[in-house]
């Protein structure tokens, strides 16, 4: 299997400069960068390192979940301009996160907004030659408001909309922290996945004694954690890479994996960043090429 390595730019990493960041990517044996926003001068840092343009993120999301209908009206707007300013600089995939303005909305009632409002995003990416992943991360807590995050929410809203330029980010360390069978996932959606992170997530067994599946009462012991797991580079957690490989394959995958780091060990410096890439670059070469 030969596919692509990339990355989500670290906080500390991105202080470099594009120029710098592609260079690093590149010469650390990474295929493709996420950005945050497609410039030309992006564009350009790319090309010079022979890297590709993963994702772009789309901001300005939340509003399409709002109760207001002017405000749903505007973001519509906003997120098509975004849309066809990506287009037009030759940036093909969207990342997106569904997490409505409100995190007290239940999500069945975001659903339905989600309804009215998403099918014209997502006829704005056909005609553009746009693909959508949208990213499984449950939101904030205690609400966890995100739309798109669990097999029955993806079911109901790939049903609703079946176009090919509507699917996901597989992230199997959101589902392993949710109880998901991560595998099954790629069963049952793999031909909606868009997108591929590559990120893991390690049970605090301990933890799980003291909190069960609920957050801690006091604070968190480790960033990126709530209580009974924290995120981790690939090969520091649950995930089984091999597996998540073969069915990718086996799907005729052809995106890349991208690195998002959020492990409390690689983090806080640029060089702990760096070595955090590094090694989870290593490991995913292992199973993808």
């Amino acid at each position: 299997m030969n596919t692509k390595i990339g990355m989500r730019i670290p906080p500390k990493i991105a202080a470099l400069g594009i120029e710098d960041v592609a260079s690093w990517a590149a010469g650390n044996g990474l295929n493709v960068i996420d950005v945050p926003r497609l410039t030309s001068e992006t564009k350009k840092a790319c090309e010079k390192n022979d890297l590709e343009v993963g994702t772009v993120d789309i901001t300005d999301v939340a509003p399409l979940f709002s109760v207001d209908e002017q405000r749903r009206t505007k973001a519509v707007d906003s997120v098509k301009k975004q849309m066809t300013d990506i287009a037009s600089l030759g940036g093909r995939l969207l990342f997106m996160c569904l997490v409505p303005e409100d995190h007290t909305l239940p999500r069945k009632e975001s659903f339905a907004i989600w309804k009215e409002t998403f099918p014209e995003v997502v006829k704005h990416a056909e005609q553009k030659g746009l693909y959508i992943a949208i990213e499984g991360w449950p939101g904030p807590t205690p609400h966890y408001p995100t739309l798109g995050c669990t097999p029955e929410t993806w079911r109901a809203m790939f049903e609703a909309i079946p176009s090919q330029h509507f699917g996901m980010t597989y992230d199997p360390s959101h589902l392993v922290r949710l109880g998901i069978d991560y595998i099954r996932v790629l069963h049952e959606f793999g031909d909606r996945i868009n997108h591929c992170h590559g990120k893991d997530t390690e049970i605090l067994t301990d933890e799980q004694y003291e909190y069960g599946l609920l957050p801690p009462t006091f604070s968190e012991k480790y960033l990126f954690s709530e209580g009974a797991w924290r995120y981790t580079i690939p090969g520091n957690g649950e995930v089984d890479w091999g597996k998540v490989a073969v069915r990718l394959e086996q799907l005729g995958y052809t995106g890349s994996v991208s690195i998002e780091l959020e492990d409390h060990r690689y983090w806080g410096s640029l060089e702990a960043e760096q070595q955090g890439i590094v090694k989870a670059t290593g490991h995913l070469k292992r199973f993808f090429q």
